[in-house]
């Protein structure tokens, strides 16, 4: 594993404890990602993609084990702490967009940062603006989310994410409520962000939205069972055409 990782995860195991039952949702997680990378993460239902996307968000902590970010070890980070972070390097991208209805397109993307003391709110506008802008949902500012159809709320959920200039993107399966054209569509944006040099780790169990990534990390019970960049996954189709 190289030193320069911005994401580094050692031995990460979590559990989670239910009626005297114990669930084994990762089991000794070892896992670098490189700043610019898209890493895909992929994998059976109740494989731990969810737990491990929430433990690189800083939404939960492991059991045991060692979570590294950008070199700062934010495994045991109090809650006030763990926010500050998460709020001004990590976006999320959920698959169920998240957005909330009774605001505007530009309020929903503004929010998250109104947790920024440090901004104005000239300055939350103008960020949002960029960033809405950058996804082409502009035209869109004063709409409601029940005006959108499911691509564009996803625009606007890629756009909120986007607004802080966040050092990672997390997604959360981003295309799983899309048809086939609109998930193709905000698959094709992620990777425009990629080569502009976002970082971005997303969970998916569609194949084809896996191949959009650099590298493809596949858990099974908790644990990674086969990583491959794209030029071993290459291969080996060549080698079985």
């Amino acid at each position: 594993m190289q030193e320069s990782a911005m994401i580094r995860l050692e031995g990460v195991t979590k559990v989670f404890y239910t009626d005297e039952l114990e669930t084994h949702a990762l089991d000794g997680i070892h896992l670098d990602v490189q700043e610019g990378e898209f890493l895909s993460i992929s994998g059976p239902s109740g494989c731990g993609k969810s737990t491990l996307l929430a433990i690189l968000g800083l939404l939960d902590s492991p059991n045991e084990g060692k979570h590294r970010l950008n070199g700062q070890d934010v495994t045991a980070l109090s809650p006030v702490m763990r926010a500050k972070i998460r709020n001004e390097q990590v976006g999320f991208i959920f698959q169920a967009f998240n957005l909330i209805g009774d605001l505007t397109v530009l309020q929903n993307v503004e929010l998250p940062l109104s947790y920024r003391v440090s901004m104005s709110t000239e300055e939350r506008r103008k960020a949002a603006l960029a960033a809405l802008e950058r996804v082409g949902m502009s035209h869109r500012v004063n709409h409601h989310p029940s005006q959108l159809s499911g691509g564009q709320q996803q625009r606007v959920a890629v756009a909120r994410a986007l607004a802080g200039r966040p050092k990672i993107l997390l997604a959360d399966e981003p295309t799983g409520n899309l048809d086939s054209r609109n998930g193709e569509a905000v698959m094709n944006l992620l990777r425009e962000l990629h080569r502009e040099g976002s970082t971005i780790c997303m969970v998916t169990h569609d194949p084809r939205y896996a191949d959009f990534a650099d590298r493809q990390v596949r858990l099974f019970d908790g644990r990674v069972v086969d990583e491959n960049t794209l030029i071993d996954l290459s291969s080996r189709r060549a080698a079985t055409a």
